[in-house]
């Protein structure tokens, strides 16, 4: 126990802090959840619906749509009725209606009381999540396509947005089963990407979440052990679906990647594909920096460019660790503030992950590349690389022939990347005179060719 004691605060203190950018980014935005009915048939609800409930606690507004694909076809099998599909969408006949209805009863149902719980030791303590389903939807008929009735199946036509949005903007979660009503009151099996989709757009949603089977997209299509792409612009989403065949199961590459794209291009600043599979899943995408899974944007949200007067407070909750623990020297806010034009920095989504700055010597034709950071949280993951090169880049803008470093303790990471370490006597002279002997800071140096 004294050694947990010990180690806890300095790992859950910085982690904390390090989530409160998105603990502010995202209070009061609105997310919809397609939850694939194969989670809730793999035991994963209970999970799940703690971690909406953090959501919710953190002020975020949510929609929830379940899926039922395995419990229709379960209910189904127990008629002696089969499932059948076409286009990647469900044919409901008569009997396939009434097994959609039952599984939708059933699955609301276990939702409601699974918000319900409030056990002591669990997330859920103290919660209070209410929960409002309704006829938020109105559907029309797929009708027939290629020669293929569909029958009881149906698209979304109409999403009641304000009525949705009065609810949630009460404190209430919205549950959507993909059920929508005519205005003559028939009924239609909808599908539940394409009503969350719907939803997401027609609330202009800040952010659509898929929870389903796919661990997400991944880099190498060819390869299933390849890395997941936690990152797609919408352009390389549509350049990628429009390269594959038509999907027609929940885990072609495809089927979920045509609906981020579309909740996009209609509004949705963020779509995500993301594994239920992995516990947690849905904390990790919302408030770490790479996610899980994968993430379909308007735009990179990462970018590496020169800091501006905004990013000073970004830089400082940088570097304020490394200042504490002696890996850089201490540098006043009024100082960051008259160099910022200096300073290079990679953003992530309105945070600042890395930074340097460039101090140059036109007299020696060389400058000093310090405060190189890269925050422990996306480390070993080549954004030092990259701001070394831009800095490289400024560097040679400005017709110098080297750049140099001081430091205590990262030698090798520099040397690996080309500098080789000179006697402090080589400093330019006006760099010398502010050169602390008692820190005996190593004098690295890179050529610029």
């Amino acid at each position: 126990m004294p050694t947990v004691d010990l180690v806890f605060p300095h790992t859950f203190v910085p982690w904390f802090r390090a989530v409160a950018p998105y603990i502010h980014a995202y209070h009061g935005k609105t997310f919809v959840i397609g939850l694939a009915g194969e989670a809730i048939a793999a035991g994963k609800l209970n999970q799940f619906v703690q971690d909406l409930s953090i959501l919710h606690a953190m002020g975020i507004k949510l929609v929830l749509v379940h899926g039922f694909r395995p419990q229709v076809n379960e209910q189904l099998a127990a008629k002696g009725h089969a499932s059948r599909f076409s286009h990647g969408m469900r044919i409901t006949d008569e009997v396939a209606l009434d097994c959609a209805q039952e599984a939708a009863g059933q699955l609301r149902f276990e939702i409601e009381a699974a918000f319900s719980q409030g056990l002591p030791n669990t997330p859920m303590a103290n919660a209070t999540v209410r929960v409002v389903s309704g006829n938020f939807l109105t559907a029309r008929p797929v009708g027939i396509v290629d020669g293929v009735d569909f029958m009881h199946s149906g698209f979304v036509r109409k999403v009641d947005a304000a009525a949705i949005r009065r609810t949630i903007d009460s404190e209430t979660l919205v549950l959507l089963s993909p059920f929508g009503f005519s205005p003559t009151g028939e009924a239609f099996n909808l599908a539940m990407e394409e009503v969350a989709t719907a939803t997401a757009i027609a609330l202009q949603a800040d952010k659509l979440l898929f929870l389903t089977e796919m661990p997400g997209i991944r880099e190498d299509l060819n390869d299933p052990e390849s890395a997941i792409d936690t990152e797609l612009s919408v352009a390389e989403a549509e350049r990628l679906t429009a390269s594959l065949p038509r999907p027609t199961l929940p885990t072609d590459t495809a089927f979920y990647l045509q609906h981020c794209v579309r909740a996009c291009r209609g509004g949705v600043e963020r779509s995500h594909i993301l594994p239920f599979s992995v516990d947690g899943a849905l904390l990790m995408e919302v408030f770490t920096h790479d996610g899980i899974g994968t993430m379909v944007v308007d735009e990179k949200l990462e970018s590496l460019r020169e800091a501006t007067s905004d990013d000073v407070g970004g830089i400082l909750q940088l570097i304020e660790p490394f200042e504490r623990d002696g890996t850089l020297v201490r540098r006043e806010r009024t100082e960051i503030e008259r160099d910022i034009a200096n300073y290079t920095v990679i953003e992530h989504d309105g945070v600042i992950f890395g930074c340097a700055a460039l101090y140059p010597y036109p007299e020696a034709r060389t400058a000093e590349m310090a405060a190189l950071t890269i925050s422990p949280q996306v480390q070993s993951q080549g954004d030092g690389e990259r701001i070394l090169k831009r800095v490289e880049q400024r560097a040679r803008a400005l017709g110098l022939e080297s750049i140099f470093v001081l430091t205590t303790r990262t030698k090798h990471w520099f040397v690996k990347r080309g500098f080789q370490q000179v006697d402090p006597d080589w400093l330019p002279e006006a760099r010398k005179r502010k050169y602390n002997w008692d820190r005996r800071s190593l004098v690295l140096v890179k050529k610029l060719t």
